[in-house]
């Protein structure tokens, strides 16, 4: 499978780098400053250009994976690079999104406890409006779609406890980066995950 990365430099996009490598994919990663990994393709730009976009996604992607953090002196980094991304796109180029998104973004937020709730939607105000106007974008794309929504993250190793919910359900709200990764990848195989949105979190 043709893996195009975007935000695959650190976090959890470095994460779906390495682990596709070993799963067997041909990988493609696009970033600012570049991976520096052995066994893929990189291709170094600003992800808000379609034209960088287009160069990472060549004739056609069999997925893409939009694992963007936030970008300083900007309040939709995110929702720019997906709009870029779409730009980018040929009609059937792409045969999979699936978008790395964040616990708290639309119904996700019910998972959390009503005080952290409140929290988050004032201090994380900003952010979660571009995850928000991402998913939206990407939703009403056209394109097979799968969002994922982790909870806090960590750099401790995978410890291949993931739970993933779409309704009600308890879990330890947070979850290791290579996790993450994993599932995303589970995903890209796994052609009955798209149209989903998924919370992640580390079974309790």
């Amino acid at each position: 499978m043709r893996v195009v990365v975007i935000g695959a430099s650190s976090g959890t996009g470095r994460q779906v780098v390495e682990q596709a490598v070993q799963r067997g994919h041909d990988v493609v990663a696009l970033s600012r400053r570049g991976t520096g990994l052995p066994g893929i393709t990189d291709v170094r730009g600003d992800a808000t250009d379609p034209a960088v976009v287009g160069r990472a996604l060549g004739a056609a992607a069999d997925a893409v994976v939009l694992a963007i953090g936030g970008s300083p002196g900007t309040d939709r980094n995110r929702a720019a690079v997906t709009a870029a991304l779409l730009e980018a796109a040929p009609p059937g180029s792409i045969g999979r999104v699936v978008v790395h998104s964040s616990l708290g973004v639309g119904d996700s937020a019910a998972h959390l406890p009503a005080p952290m709730r409140l929290l988050t939607s004032m201090v994380l105000r900003r952010a979660l409006a571009d995850h928000d106007e991402q998913e939206r974008l990407v939703r009403e794309s056209g394109l097979p779609w799968t969002i994922v929504r982790p909870g806090g993250l960590t750099d401790k190793p995978a410890t291949g406890q993931v739970l993933a919910l779409e309704g009600p359900g308890r879990f330890a709200p947070t979850i290791a980066r290579a996790d993450v990764a994993g599932f995303i990848l589970d995903c890209l195989e796994q052609p009955g995950t798209a149209g989903h949105a998924y919370t992640l979190g580390t079974r309790a």
